[in-house]
């Protein structure tokens, strides 16, 4: 079955459903959602995409992201994709959403309406290889660090929802 994003306009009004593949390649605005776990040390956890993803591939992120299907809530599908992406069933917040435009690669661009979501996760992970190869927790200050000395290793959404969730805090 091929995965299909909901089509919006920037007031979240549903205009239709596209392959997500084209949406991409077009550039339309479309629904997404993002998930940040931290630690009880207040370290977030990254996941580094496999090699196999169509764009931004071996490049880390943030905990979760992707797109609700249509009639699904951001928040089932954030639930949805933490346990398929990482194995996990975790209760999560909402904590903002905005608007973003971000080229991601040959002619691929990511244009949505993200809703980010926060949690805190302490247990085991059972990763789909799939679509993670690796994960792991960094501090703030050393995340900061990374971006600056290496934001080739860093997918380009993740940048400016970092930066967002910064001024929300």
């Amino acid at each position: 079955m091929e995965e299909q994003v909901v089509l919006i306009t920037e007031n979240d009004e549903v205009l239709g459903l596209m392959e997500k593949q084209e949406a991409h390649i077009n550039g339309l605005l479309h629904r997404a959602f993002s998930v940040f776990l931290f630690n009880e040390n207040g370290e977030m956890l990254l996941q580094k995409r496999a090699s196999t993803k169509y764009h931004s591939p071996n490049q880390w992120t943030n905990a979760c992201c992707s797109h609700p299907r249509a009639g699904e809530t951001y928040m089932e599908a954030a639930k949805r994709r933490l346990k398929e992406e990482l194995g996990i069933e975790i209760e999560i917040v909402p904590k903002f959403h905005f608007l973003y435009k971000a080229k991601v690669g040959d002619d691929l661009w990511e244009h949505e309406l993200d809703h980010v979501f926060t949690g805190n996760y302490e247990g085991e992970f059972h990763l789909d290889p799939e679509e993670v190869s690796e994960i792991r927790y960094i501090s703030m200050e050393k995340l900061d660090e990374e971006m600056n000395n290496s934001p080739e290793n860093f997918t380009e959404w993740f940048k400016i929802i970092l930066e967002e969730y910064k001024h929300h805090l």
